[in-house]
């Protein structure tokens, strides 16, 4: 993964060539203004850990932690994203690969997670218990290499009841109900997962904001009617990839799915956004919210296009650097003390902050550059 950077536009060399049209559209998207406070979510945490990329930033605390969530607690980040998914005696674990790899004997085993019991799965990794030691925790790259998962700051794996014990509770949790895309899923089994997760939130989520996201289509249909307290979103990569479920290949069929449903917003990668932005109307018009997640929200002018667009909020990984960015691109009112619920904001804008023309000249040109 190349290097991540929050550049200033101001900092880079003038880019002339405007795409027609756009300058409009980008200025009538700032005075509607998007729906409500615009949201930045921390990816699994303060970060994604990206063990192959040379941004050291991306390897600063473990994923999907107690540790990580409070760590992004500490900066403006509205709410954390994070993947849950259902051991094999129901216990709803944070973790967000299907598989789990450590090395016992000189040889590498995986597992999948699904498959583990509860006291299976803490033992990889740091322990909480003092002077405890877990099996060291791999992690297998998509080219196919295996990388010791190490980070600079490190935690113990955590299950959902501990993130709403134990993580500071103004922060809103995303939660992702993660399913592996290679296997099939029957409604009874999709059904027992699921009740599983949401015996533990409404026990334990008190007045915390809580919304649901699933790349799934079905789980996404059936999490809706199970519950109707917290909002549910359908994830999509925008188009960017293909897959057999055609619901999952365009925000076309994501707008569709939801309204079917009655689901509640769409989460797109924000290329997908980006190649298609006659979408985005759609989405309002569908009375839709619209969150984005990819490796472009981490690059402040990317993240400030999409609110002139009229995206509600943006996942990321670079959790210090975004929320710095927004509070100064984008002039919100100081939040309340607890974080507002997706599913009723009020309408706020934001103050659209005086870019020169060689500024937007450069924003024009930058994004085609990125989504790419």
């Amino acid at each position: 993964m190349a290097q991540l950077k929050a550049a200033r536009v101001a900092d880079v060399p003038t880019l002339d060539v405007v795409a027609p049209g756009l300058v409009v559209a980008a200025a009538a998207a700032g005075r509607r203004g998007p729906r409500g406070r615009f949201l930045v979510i921390g990816h699994r945490g303060k970060g994604m850990n990206a063990l192959a990329s040379a941004d050291r930033r991306l390897q600063e605390v473990r994923e999907n932690t107690v540790r990580s969530f409070n760590d992004a607690a500490r900066f403006a980040a509205d709410y954390v994203e994070f993947d849950v998914q259902v051991t094999k005696d129901g216990c709803p674990i944070i973790f967000h690969d299907n598989f789990i790899f450590t090395e016992e004997d000189g040889k590498i085993s995986q597992r999948r997670v699904t498959d583990l019991q509860l006291e299976d799965f803490l033992q990889y990794g740091p322990q909480n218990e003092q002077g405890k030691t877990g099996k060291p925790l791999l992690r297998k790259m998509k080219d196919g290499r295996m990388l010791n998962w190490n980070v600079q700051s490190d935690d113990a794996l955590c299950t959902l009841q501990e993130a709403f014990e134990k993580v500071n509770p103004r922060l809103g949790f995303n939660v992702e109900l993660k399913f592996d895309d290679s296997l099939e899923y029957q409604e009874e089994e999709l059904t027992r997962i699921l009740q599983a997760i949401l015996k533990v939130i409404f026990e334990y989520a008190k007045d915390r904001p809580i919304l649901f996201s699933s790349f799934q289509p079905d789980a996404a249909q059936l999490t809706r009617k199970l519950q109707s307290k917290y909002p549910v979103y359908f994830l999509t990569n925008g188009g960017t990839e293909i897959y057999t479920d055609v619901r999952r290949n365009s925000l076309e069929e994501a707008i569709k799915l939801c309204l079917a449903s009655g689901l509640q917003g769409i989460v797109s990668e924000a290329r997908g956004i980006f190649r298609h932005p006659a979408a985005i109307p759609k989405i309002k018009e569908a009375n839709l919210s619209l969150l984005t997640y990819g490796t472009l929200n981490n690059v402040p002018e990317a993240v400030y296009m999409q609110h002139l667009m009229g995206v509600n909020g943006v996942i990321v990984d670079l959790v210090p650097e975004i929320t710095k960015a927004v509070s100064e691109l984008i002039a919100v009112p100081e939040p309340d003390p607890e974080v507002e619920d997706l599913s009723n904001q009020a309408a706020r804008g934001g103050a659209t902050p005086n870019f020169s023309q060689r500024e937007i000249s450069f924003l024009l040109r930058l994004i085609p550059e990125l989504v790419r």
